[in-house]
């Protein structure tokens, strides 16, 4: 029986070379030699007793470089396929306003604005979650829909005059 360590110091390289020669990628050949030697590690006391236990190993790494390889051109077709999806185009330029007036209110209005409007909560259960009463998330709102209705008001338009 061989010591570990002097087989994988005497066939690390040459079994590199080899799946590198075969994978075309020398990161690669590094990584699945290497997981190689460790199914051959954790089954030492069998592998050792083999004929040719490099042989093994060069298996082993055979088969993993081709397990890889089949993934990457699996996941390249899948690629492939997916760019004739149709592309979602961005948020237009009303739902930045609305974004960027919601992000201007304090954290609270906000809060009440997006679960009431958004989340088509009850103002009892905002005020359930928020732990205030329910007039204070009916002020929340209030404040917030005027804030919102001053941000988001055409630039064309006049505020009437009381």
């Amino acid at each position: 029986m061989t010591d570990f360590d002097d087989f994988y110091a005497a066939h690390y390289a040459d079994l590199t070379v080899q799946v590198y020669a075969y994978f075309g990628d020398r990161h690669e050949a590094q990584d699945v030699v290497q997981e190689a030697f460790c199914w051959a590690l954790a089954r030492w006391r069998q592998v050792s007793g083999y004929d040719d236990p490099a042989a093994w190993v060069r298996r082993v790494a055979w088969n993993l470089a081709t397990s890889r390889w089949r993934r990457i051109r699996t996941m390249r077709a899948f690629h492939l396929r997916e760019r004739g999806e149709p592309v979602v185009e961005g948020p237009g330029p009303d739902r930045i306003a609305l974004v960027e007036a919601l992000a201007s209110l304090p954290a609270a209005q906000r809060r009440a604005m997006v679960l009431r409007y958004l989340a088509d909560l009850p103002v009892a259960e905002i005020a359930d979650r928020e732990g205030v009463p329910e007039g204070t998330v009916r002020s929340w709102l209030h404040r917030g829909r005027t804030t919102l209705a001053v941000r988001l008001r055409p630039a064309h338009t006049e505020v009437p005059h009381a």
